[in-house]
C-alpha cells in the first residue's frame, strides 16, 4: 500500500501527518509502529489523521509512535492546523475536534500557530510535585540545573511508579531561567524524552503561574529543547485556568510517500 505523508516539526516535537478526508486509509498498530520509527521507517513522535467531521473544519486523529491513539498532543495541534492550510482546508483560523474535544487555531506570521487548550479547572499540589492534565495528563516536579538531570531516567521511574503505571502520564522536570522556564519532557506513548511537548508546555507555564516563578500573570515564556514557545492564560482563584492558548512555530520539513506491507 502506497501512503502519501508530510512531515511536520513543531519545536522538534515531529509527526507524520496524512490527509485522510476520504477516509481510504486505515493503518494497523504494527503499521504506524514502523512509519514512526526512526531507523526503519520515516522518523516521528507520533503519527495524525486529518479527517473531516460534520460541524468543524477537520477532525485531528493522533496517534503516539508506540501505534497507539493517545491523548490530546498540543504541537500536534499546532502542526495539523499547518497542514490543513497547506490543504486549503483553512485560511487563517480553525476550529477543529481532538480527542478531548473542540479546538480553536490561528495561524500567525512566520509560521507561528497559536492553538486554544482546554481550561485547567484542577491542579493537584504536593510538597514534591504538581498533577494535572491539560488534555494529556502531566506530572511536574520543580529540579535545579535541569541541564544535566536524568529526565529519562527519572521520568521512566515515575511514569511507571505504582500510582502511573496502568494509563500512564508524562512527566516534566521546570526550571526558572531568566524571564522563562525551562521545561524537559518524558513522555508516555514515546516512552523516552522529547525536544518538546505541547501539553507538558502548557502544564509546566500553569504550574509557574500557579508558583509565581514568572513575573507576568497571564503569560509564560517556556523553552525547550527544540525551542521557544509562549503560553498565554486567563486565571479565576488560584487553580483555575481558561482562555488558554499554545503559541509557537509550526513547519513543514518535508513530504513524500511510502510503501508499507498491509
Amino acid at each position: 500500500m502506497k501512503i502519501d505523508f508530510y512531515k511536520y516539526q513543531g519545536t522538534g516535537n515531529d509527526f507524520i501527518l496524512i490527509d485522510n478526508r476520504q477516509q481510504t486509509i486505515a493503518l494497523s498498530t504494527e503499521q504506524i509502529r514502523f512509519l514512526c520509527d526512526r531507523r526503519f521507517g520515516i522518523g516521528a513522535d507520533g503519527l495524525m489523521f486529518l479527517e473531516l467531521e460534520l460541524g468543524f473544519n477537520f477532525k485531528m486523529v493522533y496517534f503516539n509512535s508506540d501505534g497507539n491513539q493517545s491523548s490530546m498532543c498540543g504541537n500536534g495541534g499546532r502542526c495539523i492546523t499547518a497542514f490543513a492550510k497547506l490543504l486549503n482546508v483553512i485560511s487563517d483560523k480553525c476550529k477543529f475536534l481532538a480527542i478531548d474535544g473542540s479546538h480553536e487555531a490561528l495561524i500567525l506570521e512566520n509560521n507561528i500557530v497559536s492553538l486554544k487548550m482546554q481550561d485547567v479547572k484542577q491542579i493537584e499540589i504536593t510538597n514534591d510535585f504538581f498533577f494535572l492534565n491539560t488534555g494529556s495528563p502531566h506530572y511536574v516536579k520543580i529540579v535545579k540545573d535541569i541541564e544535566h538531570y536524568d529526565v529519562k531516567g527519572e521520568g521512566k521511574k515515575i511514569r511507571n511508579s505504582e500510582r502511573f503505571k496502568e494509563e500512564g502520564t508524562n512527566v516534566n522536570f521546570i526550571e526558572k531561567k531568566d524571564d522563562a522556564v525551562f521545561v524537559r519532557t518524558y513522555e508516555r506513548g514515546v516512552e523516552d524524552e522529547t525536544l518538546s511537548c505541547g501539553t507538558g508546555v502548557t502544564a509546566a507555564a500553569l504550574v509557574a503561574g500557579l508558583q509565581g516563578i514568572v513575573e507576568t500573570k497571564n503569560s509564560c515564556l517556556v523553552k525547550t529543547l527544540g525551542g521557544n514557545l509562549e503560553v498565554k492564560f486567563d486565571r479565576v482563584l488560584e487553580k483555575n485556568f481558561y482562555n488558554i492558548w499554545l503559541e509557537g512555530p509550526a513547519e513543514l520539513v518535508f513530504n513524500g510517500s511510502v510503501e508499507i506491507k498491509e
